[in-house]
């Protein structure tokens, strides 16, 4: 079996940052009416700015495809060309479309590639599911490389005219004129974007690349219920009734499509299954918290960051603050990018040294799936 490395990292954030006093401006007003939750969401998870592939008209600039493309193109150099790429693994929570797969339509991108693809469904995992297809298929001997992506594009589902319907819907019921709280939560939460790793079968010639040590994934869909999830609504029993098996004048009164979090479930299981599945990792690779020397979370707010240290602490796994890594107040919540966009700051700031440990740690809440992948540096 080769050895694999992350031999290039990119990245590719469409336009300018977003300030939080602009979000509306770009979301816009449902109902005409500024959100009575904004402030205080923007207070719990700390998000200072985020980037939306939006003007601010509400228009997009940017497919989710054409964001990873950008990305791609962006790791082309004199030693790796797009005519170089075997196979091209891309994960995201939010395809263009639902057929074609985004990675047929981020090859489609291209003028002069026959590789392989595959596409990884899902929420923020969907981007080391990328990873670990890529990881496998050049670990096994299978491919040269792979172009491995985690990607973006929410904005576009958190425009006011996505959930007006429902708002006039419920007012003709004489129901309180808001949007639940856990519709309107997300809206102020994520961001758009894309990072990509070249995975190869031997380290870069020059600078820093990171062997892939090994990755594991657990998922805990056998003891909760769909936390968040779209393209469909929540029967009274916590089962998901699909949007095919829902009247298609239903779609926009009950805001079908929208991306919605239960936060109830996602505060009693996010954290203590993430603390669960972080100590079954390290127990099998039978390491410790000493064998980790940058720990990049992905978290979707900063109210999550002291909890999760916390529970890590029950489980006698504890990493302190210090060694932590991260640029979510700045770049915001970017879902299955996050941490592919993250390792590739870390890797450009001069702050790695050869054999630094590195502990990717990714969560998500559809029904709570959680990834890692422990990763040593490599420097030439």
């Amino acid at each position: 079996m080769n050895k694999v490395y992350i031999t290039k990292t990119g990245t590719f954030l469409p336009g300018d940052p977003v300030s939080n006093d602009e979000m509306e401006e770009y979301l816009g007003f449902i109902n005409e009416t500024a959100s009575k939750t904004r402030r205080l969401i923007l207070r719990n998870n700390k998000i200072e700015t985020r980037y939306y592939a939006l003007t601010k008209e509400g228009k997009p600039t940017h497919t989710n495809a054409q964001l990873v493309h950008q990305a791609i193109t962006s790791i082309f150099d004199e030693q790796f060309q797009e005519t170089d790429i075997e196979l091209i693994s891309c994960g995201s929570s939010t395809p263009d479309i639902t057929l074609p797969s985004l990675a047929a339509m981020v090859h489609g991108e291209f003028n002069n590639v026959l590789c392989e693809i595959n596409a990884a469904a899902g929420c923020c995992v969907a981007g080391m599911n990328a990873l670990k297809f890529g990881y496998l298929s050049v670990k096994s001997g299978e491919k040269k490389n792979a172009v491995c992506s985690g990607s973006e594009r929410t904005s576009s589902w958190m425009l006011a005219d996505k959930f007006e319907s429902e708002v006039q819907h419920l007012k003709e019921l004489e129901k309180q004129p808001i949007l639940a709280f856990n519709k309107d939560f997300l809206r102020w939460m994520l961001s758009d974007g894309a990072g990509v790793f070249l995975l190869e079968n031997k380290p870069a010639e020059k600078g820093i690349s990171f062997e892939i040590v090994w990755m594991e994934g657990y998922s805990f869909a056998h003891e909760t219920e769909a936390c968040m999830y779209a393209g469909s609504d929540k029967a009274a029993d916590g089962s998901l009734i699909s949007w095919t098996d829902i009247p298609a004048e239903e779609w926009l009164n009950k805001s079908v499509f929208a991306i919605k979090q239960d936060t109830k479930l996602l505060g009693a299981n996010i954290l203590v299954k993430g603390a669960r599945s972080y100590k079954m990792a390290m127990d099998k690779h039978q390491l410790t918290p000493d064998d980790v020397d940058y720990f990049l979370p992905h978290i979707s707010s900063y109210f999550f960051k002291e909890g999760l240290r916390e529970e890590m602490q029950k489980v006698g796994m504890d990493i302190p603050f210090e060694k932590w890594f991260m640029n979510l107040n700045r770049i915001g919540n970017v879902g299955a990018a996050s941490i592919y966009i993250m390792l590739d700051e870390l890797a450009k700031s001069d702050r790695l040294k050869e054999g630094d440990r590195i502990l990717l740690s990714v969560p998500e809440s559809g029904r709570f799936s959680y990834a890692y992948a422990y990763l040593k540096v490599v420097k030439k």
